[in-house]
């Protein structure tokens, strides 16, 4: 096994010097600080970007504002679809090198990063350019009483909020950056992206790519940073509203910082300890081939990810040895081996927190398979499965975003809808089982943002994301989308 040959053009990146990309170039501004970009798969620094003060974060809401009157307001719908669209083109034309790049900073297997960074970009950009003409008011007939013979009208348009920042996560960065790209810019919303310290090259890249699809100078703005930036833009009063992805705890406090800004507007995509239940007619194997698929991708740094699994006792035994087998035959190594499915945590932090989870479980459950570290360079850890003693378990509750799912055995169907429940989190479920009456009971009961049946983490563009409880607040996708990018204006007419 080795890994691909890098490109020319993802090597001249990284030797170029990195900053921030404002107004359709880059600034460097006064700050010399340099963040160091580290590969997680050996733990090497491969470069390093400049974070921002107070004037860049300045000139790039200015630059946003006046591409918000300007350049962009005078775009009209249809010739925004075209630009995203283009913008897709340019996406998937310079695919390899944008995967690359993500999987040297994130530790994404590079099939991953060409499937989903780019191929599911590329294609969630193309969806959203499709509303750029379909964003639409209503007319109504008010009921006020006539008193002279005149007469009444309403109306409603929708108006983009403003300059909108957008807050990007390491997990995935492009893939999820280009979700907040979309939104904001159909919408007719100018955008600031903050990227994860740990993966903002690939946005960079994008950036430029907007530029070179004729997406005006300021319309997309970049500002790179540790979450000392992110609070900055947040509390910046030119600002409209905040998208941000990421953990609870931080969650927590850009949306408190949101309102407490003038009631900045905020959507917050949040973490999750989602559940899987095996009905007792569950298909053990696809069941288990499904989960191992969802739960381990990308390290399981995904938000909507199985972390819990709720197995009926009669199929325990069963279930724990199909998924022996199928971890057994995982491949490890570097993420750039086409030949690897299985590569390193994204980050020394995330590696530090998902060790404290090992040692937890260690003192809690059973260790069924995995639970340490491997003896290599870079931040690898095994994939773990746990055998949870009781429900009260610590890993039952606690999200580790890493490669741990907990089992835990029940004995009746009725018991199922307090197990799922017992979490401050309502991300996802999915309920695995052929029993439709049974699903259809369940469902309802279920406190989450979206139910799988028989799959598990799966997004669509035409279908509405998001999370309820401590997983978050508005939705992504779909329609929905819209009114959290856009002020509902109403209009009364006399004549």
């Amino acid at each position: 096994m080795s890994d691909i040959q890098l490109l020319p053009q993802v090597r001249n990146f990284l030797q170029r010097d990195l900053a921030h990309f404002i107004d359709g170039q880059y600034r460097f501004g006064t700050n010399k600080t340099g963040i160091p970009i580290v590969n997680p798969a050996d733990g090497e620094t491969i470069t390093h970007i400049a974070a921002a003060d107070m004037n860049d974060i300045s000139t790039a809401v200015e630059s946003s504002r006046n591409a918000f009157k300007g350049s962009w307001a005078n775009i009209s719908p249809y010739r925004r679809g075209v630009l995203l669209n283009r913008l897709a083109d340019l996406i998937e034309a310079n695919g390899e090198e944008l995967a690359q790049l993500e999987t040297l900073c994130s530790g994404k297997s590079i099939h991953l990063s060409r499937m989903f960074e780019v191929g599911q970009s590329a294609i969630f950009l193309r969806y959203y350019a499709g509303w750029a003409t379909k964003i639409n008011g209503e007319t109504m007939t008010p009921s006020f009483p006539s008193i002279g013979g005149e007469q009444y009208t309403a109306l409603t348009r929708r108006e983009p909020v403003g300059v909108v920042v957008g807050i990007v996560p390491w997990n995935f960065s492009v893939m999820i950056g280009v979700w907040k790209i979309a939104a904001a810019l159909v919408t007719g919303c100018t955008l600031i992206l903050k990227p994860s310290e740990f993966t903002p090259l690939t946005l960079l890249r994008l950036a430029e790519l907007a530029i070179e699809a004729g997406i005006p100078a300021g319309t997309l703005n970049v500002v790179n940073g540790t979450g000392e930036v992110g609070k900055a833009l947040i509390e910046h009063p030119h600002i409209a509203k905040v998208s941000f992805t990421g953990s609870v705890p931080t969650g927590i406090k850009v949306g408190q910082a949101a309102m407490a800004s003038d009631l900045t507007r905020v959507t917050l995509e949040l973490g999750g300890k989602n559940a899987a239940v095996l009905l007792p007619d569950a298909d053990v194997d696809a069941a288990v081939a499904g989960l191992v698929q969802t739960g381990y991708v990308h390290q399981g740094q995904v938000c909507a990810a199985p972390e819990r699994v709720y197995v009926h006792r009669d199929r325990l035994e069963e279930v724990i040895a199909a998924f022996i087998r199928s971890l057994k035959q995982i491949t490890i190594g570097s993420p750039l081996d086409e030949e690897v499915q299985y590569g390193p945590l994204a980050n020394q932090p995330q590696f530090n927190k998902v060790m404290q989870c090992l040692k937890i479980a260690q003192q809690e459950c059973q260790v069924v398979f995995g639970g340490k570290a491997l003896d290599r360079p870079g931040y690898f850890i095994e994939p773990t499965l746990l055998l949870a003693n009781s429900a009260q378990d610590r890993m039952l509750h606690e999200e580790t975003f890493g490669p741990i799912i907990t089992l835990l055995p029940y004995d009746d169907i009725d018991e199922l809808p307090n197990l799922i429940n017992d979490s401050p989190f309502g991300l996802t479920a999915s309920i695995w089982s052929n029993d439709l009456s049974t699903i259809l009971q369940l469902i309802p009961k279920i406190e989450t943002g979206t139910v799988y049946v028989n799959m598990h983490t799966y997004l669509d563009p035409a279908v509405p994301f998001g999370g309820i409880k401590s997983s978050g607040v508005g939705r992504e996708f779909g329609s929905a989308f819209i009114e959290d990018y856009t002020e509902l204006k109403s209009v009364i007419i006399r004549y």
